[in-house]
């Protein structure tokens, strides 16, 4: 089975979290290895402070944007590759984006599907019409705020898209239980997962670091 990667995200009701320098040196010791956080709710100056923190702590790092106009979705790029970010979780696909992304090293995993209220909308051939061309532009991945899909069944719509496409991709928002973690462990080719709120919400434990410990540990379960 294909090592899935847990990817905590120090934001809840889609916002970074006030306490979220505080939140990671005390949890930074937890297992995970891939950590991220939004351009919302956090300053420029504070964001290139937490990066420079999870890099020297030895993390992946991760940014996820959920705007999807262009003039956004360019500045949340170039603030990425200003603070060293390793991978753009987000936006939707623009050519500008992408160019940002690749002259600074930066992975790129743009949305497909995603409405203006953050929801994943359309048909499913559509939604994986959309994935493959987005593939075709060279990009790292693609991304899908799947449990926030509301035109079908989530599961069905993964299921498929994991046959039909052929790069790795994310999953951000809304996995909050054992039972959809249960689910995704058996998806081809998706890369990783991220977690925040529910982190905030204590749906897996106690202290933000008991719960990343554990959502690990289930995922290395066979």
């Amino acid at each position: 089975m294909e090592r899935k990667h847990l990817i905590v995200m120090l934001t809840w009701n889609d916002v970074t979290v006030q306490r979220a320098k505080e939140i990671f040196l005390e949890a930074k010791g937890a297992k995970a290895e891939h950590w991220g956080f939004k351009v919302q709710g956090i300053t420029p100056e504070k964001m290139k402070e937490l990066v420079q923190l999870m890099k020297e702590a030895g993390k992946r790092t991760y940014i996820e944007e959920l705007a999807i106009d262009e003039p956004t979705c360019v500045k949340s790029a170039e603030l990425c590759a200003e603070c060293g970010v390793d991978h753009l979780l987000g936006t939707i696909y623009f050519d500008r984006v992408k160019k940002i992304c690749d002259d600074a090293g930066i992975a790129y995993s743009p949305f497909v599907g995603l409405a203006a209220d953050t929801r994943l909308r359309g048909p499913i051939d559509k939604i994986i019409k959309e994935a493959r061309q987005t593939e075709e532009k060279g990009v790292w991945g693609v991304n899908l705020s799947a449990f926030r899909y509301v035109d079908g069944d989530p599961e069905e719509l993964l299921t498929r898209l994991s046959k039909e496409i052929s790069k790795q991709f994310t999953i951000s928002g809304s996995v909050n239980s054992y039972e959809r973690i249960d689910f995704l462990k058996k998806i081809p080719n998706l890369y990783g997962f991220t977690i925040g709120g529910a982190f905030f919400e204590h749906k897996f434990g106690n202290t933000f670091a008991e719960q990343i410990n554990a959502v690990i540990d289930y995922l290395e379960k066979e």
